[in-house]
């Protein structure tokens, strides 16, 4: 599931996380459906079915950590520049402008990794608890 993603508009790049999150916020949905309840539990590949939702959440989360981690390299290399220019024209207000705009998106972006790590701890703690006892994640999480 590959998402465009622009750096450049933080409520653009916000948007493109929703829409990335969305199997993160569908999760009790996707386990209530997948996994057989005692009675069906024969008639389910329950450890095949837990196994190919853990590759998707994993493969979702290090998408969404590198596409978060990409634009706070950008942003952080545009304030670096942006400093730069306003070092040299103290007297720019429209540079001094776009400099602090870009620390608060650069801040922003910092503070999305804070919010990935919930969702993540949040679907994962959802998965383990009702795929622990057909398969085990392994501990490199």
């Amino acid at each position: 599931m590959a998402i465009k993603y622009v750096c450049g508009d933080f409520l653009e790049f916000q948007e493109s996380l929703k829409k990335m999150r969305e199997v993160d916020d569908k999760i009790i949905y996707a386990l209530n459906t997948s996994i057989p309840t005692e009675s069906f539990k024969g008639q389910v590949d329950a450890k095949g079915t837990c196994q190919g939702l853990f590759r998707q959440l994993q493969e979702a989360h290090n998408q969404r950590d590198q596409a978060i981690r990409n634009c706070i390299v950008v942003a952080a290399d545009r304030v670096k520049v942006l400093r730069e220019e306003r070092d040299q024209n103290r007297d720019d207000i429209a540079l001094d402008k776009s400099f602090k705009a870009e620390q608060r998106k650069l801040r922003l972006l910092q503070s999305e990794l804070n919010v990935e790590d919930i969702v993540k701890d949040r679907t994962l703690k959802a998965f383990s608890e009702r795929c622990r006892l057909f398969f085990k994640p392994p501990d490199s999480l």
